[in-house]
This record gives C-alpha cells, sequence and structure tokens, in this order.
C-alpha cells in the first residue's frame, strides 16, 4: 500500500482536482507541499492536529512539507466557519504567535537538512502595492464566482467586510508564489477551503499557463480536524501552559464512543492493521481504545513521560486505586480559610476555574452534577476542612472535569 492509499483508507481526504497525478506524486515521494496556518492565538489546538499529523505522514514517505506561517493572511483573517469578524491583531501579537507555533511544529515535523520549511507569508504579502495587486492578481478572479464560493455566502446575511473579502486573494497568492518561488506542486487543507485553494490553481494557471496548471494540485484533508480541539466552549491547546498534559489526555479519553475508531485511524501512526482489528470492539473495549486514542496523542505532543503521568492520575478516577500524584492540583493559600479553617466548595471551584460563577455552581450541585471525594454534594454552602485539604480533596463536576485541591 502506497502512502496515498493509507491516506485514503484512514479516512483523510475528501476532495482532489486530479487524483492519479496525486497518487503518483505523492507514493514516489515528489510532492513539495504547503498547509497554512493563521496566527490567530500563541498556542496550535487539538483542531490543528489533523494536519500537523498528515505533514508527518507525508514526510514519512520522502515527500517536503512546507509550513505556511499566516503571518500576513492573519492581518485579513479567514472568514470561513465564522458568524462574524475575527479579532484584529497587531503586528507584534502575529509575530509572536508565530514564533510559538513555529516550536510547536518542531515537534512534529523534521526541518532539518532542507527535509522540511517554514516560511511566513508576511515576507511577501506585506511588501504587495496594492495598485499592482489589483492589476496583476485581481483581475484573475470574478466578484460573482467569488460571491458563490461557500465561506462567503454563509456570512453574506450577517455582513461580510471588504477586508475579509480579500482572503480568498491572500490564500490563492501563497500557491502562486510558493510555485514560482519554492517550486511547491502541491497544497493541502480542510474542504471548507475548496474553493478558496481552486482559486490558487487558477490563478497559477492563469499567470503561468496550462503547462504550469499541470504541475499544480489542490489536495484537502476532511474538515473533521476544524470540529476537533474544543470542549465547553474552550479550545484544547497544544502548549502544556494552556491545556495541561492531564487536560489533554482527559479531552481525548472521553470522545464519543462513535468518534474514538475515527480519530485513531485519522491522528495516530498505529498500522492500519491494529487498528481494523478494533472495528469490531464493543461496551467496555471501547473505553480501551480511548485510553489508546488518549495516550497516543499525549505522548506525540506532551512526550512519553507526560503521557504515562496523566494515563495513572486518570486511573485514580476512573478505575480507582491508582496513584493521584499527577492530577491537575490547584493549592489553596491557608489565609483563604475562614476562622475555623474551612473554606467552600464553591469557592473551590470557582478559584480553580472549575465553574464561572457561584450562581452556576449551585444549579450543577442541585442537578447533582458535582461530588466531593466521590460523595454527591447536596448542600450548596457545603464546606471543606483543612485536614481535608492537607489529604488531598478531590471535586468532580460532571463525569469529565476533576481537581485536586490541596492546602
Amino acid at each position: 500500500m502506497g502512502i496515498y492509499e493509507e491516506l485514503r483508507e484512514r479516512g483523510l481526504i475528501a476532495q482532489v482536482t486530479n487524483e492519479e497525478e496525486i497518487r503518483n506524486m505523492i507514493n514516489s515521494g515528489k510532492a513539495v507541499f504547503y498547509i497554512g496556518f493563521d496566527c490567530t492565538a500563541d498556542s496550535l489546538t487539538a483542531g490543528h492536529f489533523m494536519a500537523l499529523t498528515l505533514m508527518k505522514r507525508l514526510q514519512m514517505a520522502g515527500n517536503k512539507p512546507i509550513a505556511l506561517i499566516g503571518g500576513g493572511t492573519t492581518m485579513i483573517g479567514d472568514p470561513s466557519g465564522r458568524t462574524d469578524m475575527r479579532k484584529m491583531l497587531t503586528r507584534e501579537d502575529i509575530d509572536h504567535n508565530a514564533a510559538c507555533f513555529k516550536k510547536q511544529m518542531e515537534r512534529f515535523i523534521d526541518f532539518s537538512d532542507g527535509k522540511a520549511q517554514m516560511i511566513n507569508n508576511a515576507d511577501w504579502l506585506l511588501k504587495l502595492n496594492y495598485i499592482e495587486l489589483l492589476r496583476e492578481v485581481g483581475a484573475c478572479f470574478s466578484v460573482n464566482n467569488m460571491l458563490r464560493a461557500e465561506c462567503y455566502k454563509q456570512r453574506m446575511e450577517k455582513g461580510l467586510s471588504f477586508l475579509e473579502f480579500n482572503y480568498m486573494i491572500m490564500q490563492s497568492y501563497d500557491f502562486y508564489y510558493l510555485f514560482k518561488n519554492y517550486d511547491c506542486n502541491m497544497q493541502f487543507g480542510g474542504d471548507d477551503q475548496w474553493s478558496n485553494m481552486l482559486g490558487g490553481t487558477e490563478l497559477i494557471r492563469r499567470k503561468l499557463g496550462k503547462d504550469a496548471h499541470a504541475m499544480t494540485i489542490t489536495l484537502l484533508t476532511d474538515s473533521q480536524g476544524k470540529k476537533m480541539g474544543k470542549t465547553a466552549g474552550n479550545a484544547v491547546w497544544l502548549d502544556a501552559n494552556k491545556t495541561s498534559p492531564y487536560d489533554f489526555y482527559q479531552y481525548w479519553r472521553n470522545v464519543a464512543d462513535e468518534d474514538v475508531l475515527k480519530c485513531i485511524r485519522m491522528l495516530t501512526f498505529l498500522p492500519l492493521e491494529q487498528i481494523n482489528e478494533m472495528d469490531s470492539w464493543q461496551g467496555s473495549q471501547l473505553n480501551t481504545a480511548k485510553e489508546i486514542l488518549a495516550f497516543e496523542l499525549t505522548k506525540m505532543v506532551h512526550g512519553e513521560e507526560e503521557a504515562v503521568k496523566a494515563q495513572t492520575a486518570a486511573r485514580a478516577l476512573f478505575a480507582g486505586g491508582a496513584d493521584d500524584s499527577d492530577m491537575p492540583t490547584t493549592a489553596v493559600d491557608a489565609s483563604a480559610l475562614d476562622e475555623n479553617g474551612n473554606i467552600g466548595v464553591l469557592e473551590l471551584m470557582l478559584t480553580a476555574g472549575m465553574i464561572k460563577s457561584k450562581g452556576e455552581g449551585r444549579r450543577l450541585i442541585q442537578q447533582g452534577g458535582v461530588t466531593v471525594d466521590d460523595e454527591k454534594l447536596t448542600d450548596s454552602y457545603a464546606c471543606v476542612s483543612r485536614a481535608q485539604l492537607e489529604g488531598g480533596v478531590i471535586i468532580k463536576k460532571g463525569k469529565k472535569v476533576f481537581r485536586k485541591f490541596t492546602v
């Protein structure tokens, strides 16, 4: 099985422009491909996982990745999948975020000896002359076709700024520039980017002729990755300072039963033969599959030692009797205790960010959603003592959120 066939079997491919040509190039290790990452935050998220593992798979097969940092496109903002305009970031913020991305990507991609490149599109986009861009690039785009693109259609009712309307042109210009200057012959992205990416393919054909188009390939991965990486309205970050290895592990440990094998197939590097044997797993076996998924991905991002710690801490909660020393812990300052050496459970949960307000906490308690050391809490004014904290108190919110408190 070639790498292209493996990508197909893992469920990673959604649409292609020329499958036979793509298959031959990827399987022979001749693809120079790019994936773009806009710098909207100072950390990549679990939603970027699919792109990062895809780059790694293709590099292992001899192909050359280009990680395109969107220092320029981030200044405009991608309207795809958005109901409102993105927050405008300063150049300094974007540069800082780009530097953070680079450190995280180096854990997945081998950039040594020219095996891969990391390039920032700010290097060319921020130097463009507006009138020159309109004449040289804008003339190649039909406004009618752009308005029909899915990434714009969903924004038309709520309002699409002229700034965002330029995003397709900027992304298309990226591929054109990389094709001309870096021999990049292929682009990858989520299938919600199909219109933007076809724009790049068409721009190369219009500017460089049909012969150039024969070497221009657009291939898209499934947009499942866009749906990953968020839980309870918060992003799941790859930065350990923003999402701890334990919380990262717990996120994947708690994926839905119907998604666990799909995630293992798409995101891990386990052999397909081993994964195919799991297809018949049911019941408690799916919990085993979730542990495998969580461990493999945590190991990939945070290293094996942190993955073992996270798994041990999780088993202390799910299985009982295991060492909970690696569980995320909040140390309470003794000065926060009252004159009797007690502190309210809701106060602890609020301090640790488990709830946004005491009102939310009271509602959770009324619904039976809070336990203290495995005892269901019924009193919203309940307290824990200093003696309990010295031994470590575990507060559980729902089925997935845990925290140990000490003094």
